[in-house]
């Protein structure tokens, strides 16, 4: 369950990452601020390389996704 609820909590916050305010970001923006978040939230649980790099795919996606699915406006 904890596993779930960590893959949950770290897309949203790579989703929410990707909200940037007074500036017009693109996808490529969104998506280097969603791979940041991703990667510091697998090292603040203490995991390896590959499991912050896994953490950095995840945000990357989901920080250029977000304004498609019309989360960031």
């Amino acid at each position: 369950m904890s596993r779930k609820l960590l893959i949950v909590g770290g897309i949203s916050a790579a989703l929410l990452a990707g909200c940037t305010q007074n500036i017009t970001p693109t996808d490529a923006d969104r998506a280097i601020i969603g791979a940041g978040t991703g990667y510091v939230v697998q090292q603040v649980r203490g995991k390896g390389g590959s499991d912050r790099l896994k953490g950095a795919a995840i945000g990357a996606v989901g920080g250029a996704l977000c304004d498609d699915v019309r989360l960031c406006q």
